[in-house]
């Protein structure tokens, strides 16, 4: 029998004790037929069992889950406190319309002076930029190209990227003409002078594990949608939609979410637009990288343990991890658990606020059992927030961030953060996290768990 280990209460533990153990994490690596094969042994009785058990001894999990007494009362759903706005914020209204929640973010952006972007005085205008989606807007509205133009050159690139790249597809389920008519019909809210929101005309990507009708709901994997039939858009979906957003199909992603390379052995793997060589991260990985490549200002994507933040992290984008229950997870493959949330990926910081605003508004059954606070936007819009990033304080714990494979990797986070500060002000204080061991644990029983939803 191992030693007892009684976690202390939260209140009652000594930071200045914690000690950071670097641990190897191993696991079987299973992909396509053999995932499949896998799940259903795995599922079958007595040896399903009997492998699960040799699993977890392996891993250590048994050891930890038998021998460690927690003194909280277990917590079934992440209920948090609430909590009053804070200053400089501007709150949103779950049960309004996504183009008017859409509507009150564009008034918390900074000021849009469109000749910072359009004149070629800068010499800039031939050289490769993330265009943003106010950037579209304008472009819509001043007639300088319309959604269908758009539409054309996006159909076009994806033909070429998929021609040289057939073994690494950003998007895994693609209907040119369905495309063309989502733009058509945002052309013609533009010539009526009606768009529905600085979203329409926008494409956006969705993740294959979100229902985007008449897009299959893969997973990433080549079975699982003739089990799960997709009849509706699933709810982010639709308020996108609502928006004006022209959904350009499904993107390719780790299989079923259970990895973080976003290697794929069914599609292939998609390429890191900085670097082909490169992996995107995953699971999220399609989604990241064709918001890298330019092609899309933005995309949704769902993150458990990192899906949202890795793939946007190593492709150089801006990804977004909500707070659980900030966005609703119908019409999802996770939309029965209390760990995945489904988030955005955009070129910018500014976009993901405008597609947060659209996506965001709990389900009616999270917001019963949760009581979240309201949602709020920072106001970026006065001249007292133009150094909002001064104010930031980041917590580093440095044995943690130095615990990589090469120090290439922690050597480049370091120059980030130096560079946030000197050109931003934010500070940097040293922080420790305990029980990391006993973290990774329940999150792979917690998700696991809900896997099986």
């Amino acid at each position: 029998m191992g030693k007892k280990q009684i976690m202390l209460p939260a209140n009652e533990v000594d930071l200045t004790a914690v000690k950071y153990v670097p641990e190897k994490i191993e696991a079987p690596h299973l992909t396509g037929f053999w995932f499949m094969l896998f799940v259903k042994v795995m599922e079958a009785p007595v040896i399903g069992s009997l492998i699960a058990s040799h699993l977890k001894e392996k891993n250590g999990i048994t050891e930890i889950l038998k021998n460690t007494v927690i003194p909280e009362v277990p917590m079934f759903i992440p209920q948090f406190p609430l909590q009053e706005p804070e200053p400089g914020v501007v709150c949103l209204v779950e049960d309004g319309k996504p183009e008017e929640r859409v509507d009150l973010a564009l008034k918390c952006l900074p000021h849009y002076d469109p000749t910072c972007r359009w004149s070629s005085d800068s010499g800039e205008l031939f050289q490769f930029r993330y265009w943003k989606i106010r950037d579209y807007g304008y472009a819509y509205r001043s007639k300088l190209t319309t959604p269908s133009m758009v539409a054309e050159h996006f159909i076009s690139a994806m033909e070429v990227f998929n021609s040289k790249q057939q073994s690494a597809p950003l998007l895994i389920s693609f209907d040119t003409e369905e495309v063309r008519r989502q733009a058509a019909a945002s052309t013609q809210r533009f010539v009526e002078g009606n768009p529905l929101s600085i979203l329409d005309g926008i494409f956006i990507a969705v993740k294959d594990d979100i229902d985007c009708y008449p897009h299959p709901s893969k997973g990433g994997s080549k079975w699982f949608h003739e089990v799960r039939q997709v009849k509706a858009d699933g709810v982010s979906v639709s308020r996108l939609r609502n928006s004006g957003a022209i959904l350009v199909g499904k993107t390719n992603m780790h299989e079923f979410g259970m990895g973080t390379t976003g290697n794929n052995p069914n599609y292939g793997t998609p390429g890191n637009p900085h670097n082909p060589k490169r992996y995107t991260g995953g699971s999220s990985s399609g989604s990241a990288a064709i918001v890298a490549s330019g092609l899309c200002s933005a995309a949704l994507g769902t993150d458990g343990g990192g899906s949202v933040r890795i793939p946007a992290s190593l492709c150089g984008v801006v990804g977004l991890k909500t707070t659980f229950g900030r966005t609703d997870l119908t019409g999802s493959l996770w939309e029965a658990g209390t760990v995945t949330i489904i988030g955005p990926i955009t070129a910018t910081v500014e976009d993901a606020i405008l597609v947060y605003a659209a996506i965001s508004g709990s389900s009616p059954a999270d917001r019963i059992r949760l009581n979240p606070s309201i949602p709020c936007l920072p106001d970026l819009s006065s001249s007292e927030s133009s150094n909002i990033l001064g104010s930031l304080t980041l917590g580093k714990y440095t044995k943690w961030f130095n615990d990589v494979s090469s120090t290439d990797i922690s050597d480049k986070c370091e120059d980030v953060l130096n560079q946030l500060f000197h050109l931003y002000g934010c500070k940097t204080t040293e922080i420790v996290i305990p029980e990391l061991r006993e973290l990774r644990t329940a999150h792979t029983v917690t998700f696991g768990s809900e896997s099986l939803c």
